[in-house]
């Protein structure tokens, strides 16, 4: 590697940190940009903070004074957009501000919004592409996901004891798992779109589906709750006190009920009850990420975590990738995708092209 292509991936990895500051949830990515030299100094830096705030490139141009960005290199997470949405498009702001040459890690999916690096190249910028493009899908593998197949990036989350059962034989499920995994749980759920549960998960459990804090408090973003199911839930739920209006439909086609919520701009589902909804999911082979708490307890019977999934056969078995196993008190957060899912494999992105 030379020293101008370490600086690169150096920029680009510091790109990325600065990504994970704006918020995980909303229609945007997470983006970030760091503006340098011709000599490889930082000039400035960005990143994008939500729906109608500057994007990443905007962001960090705006710190700079005029003309002080003429012959620079822009690097960023995400190949630079090409639209007008609630923002200009961040491909004619860079040529604008005389920026010679953009590197980025991953190309933008989108119908709309890509076309940036082509656009780029027609204005005589220098374009390069792929540079910790791995790193990059993973860390905005949410949306990328999301973008790519035109739905929610569905997570699967559930609490059981060891031998895999959500509740007693009795029906009680309170409290599977210690305060500290439900606490993360709560931390999750400020992360995502929105919250599915069963309408057998409202009717029993009559569940809050609020993010709160470690005081009961709520925390700053709040997730929308999605109810499925056919039976009719309760007028006093109180799912009809939280702070989002719910959405109850009564569907069964998960594929459309995925597209509608992708539509309403929901980008991440987080699907937490129960039993039947989940087990319905995994059969369809709709599940991007699972989140399995697993408490050092044996209850037996029959409430099992899972239901009837497809599989008949010893070879059938749905295979996971173990991601992460996290310890929390004494309960275990096992986190991990699906064999041959779309995160498995990083999309090739735009090749490096020289400037016209």
């Amino acid at each position: 590697m030379t020293t101008g292509e370490a600086a690169m991936v150096h920029a680009m990895r510091h790109a990325l940190s600065l990504a994970a500051h704006g918020p995980a949830w909303g229609v945007n990515p997470q983006v970030g940009c760091v503006i340098l030299t011709a000599d490889g100094d930082v000039l400035s830096e960005g990143w994008h903070r939500g729906a109608g705030t500057p994007h990443a490139e905007v962001d960090a141009l705006a710190k700079l004074e005029a003309g002080a960005a003429s012959g620079a290199t822009a690097v960023v997470t995400l190949e630079p957009c090409n639209h007008v949405g609630r923002t200009g498009p961040c491909s004619e702001a860079l040529i604008a501000a005389g920026i010679a040459r953009v590197v980025f890690a991953v190309s933008d999916p989108g119908d709309s919004s890509s076309g940036g690096a082509s656009r780029l190249q027609e204005a005589g910028v220098l374009v390069e592409s792929g540079v910790l493009r791995v790193e990059a899908e993973e860390a905005m593998r949410v949306w990328l996901t999301s973008e790519r197949l035109g739905r929610p990036f569905v997570s699967v989350k559930w609490a059981s004891s060891l031998d895999g059962r959500a509740a007693a034989s009795d029906g009680t499920s309170r409290w599977v798992t210690g305060t500290a995994a439900r606490q993360r749980v709560h931390e999750q759920r400020e992360q995502v779109d929105a919250i599915l549960v069963g309408t057998g998960t409202v009717i029993v459990d009559d569940p809050s589906l609020t993010a709160r804090g470690d005081a009961g408090e709520l925390l700053r973003h709040q997730p929308v709750p999605v109810v499925i199911g056919e039976r009719g839930i309760p007028a006093d739920a109180r799912i009809f006190a939280h702070p989002r209006p719910p959405i109850i439909t009564a569907s069964r086609n998960l594929a459309a009920i995925l597209a509608d919520l992708y539509s309403r701009d929901i980008r991440h589902a987080f699907v937490e009850g129960g039993p039947t909804l989940a087990s319905a999911f995994v059969a369809a082979e709709l599940v991007d990420e699972f989140l399995i708490y697993l408490a050092p307890s044996l209850l037996g019977g029959g409430m099992l975590a899972l239901g009837d999934i497809g599989v008949d056969t010893i070879g059938a078995a749905k295979r996971l990738q173990i991601d992460s196993i996290e310890q929390l008190g004494d309960d275990l957060l096992v986190t991990a995708r699906p064999i041959d899912s779309p995160l498995s494999a990083p999309h090739d992105a735009v090749t490096a092209s020289p400037a016209n």
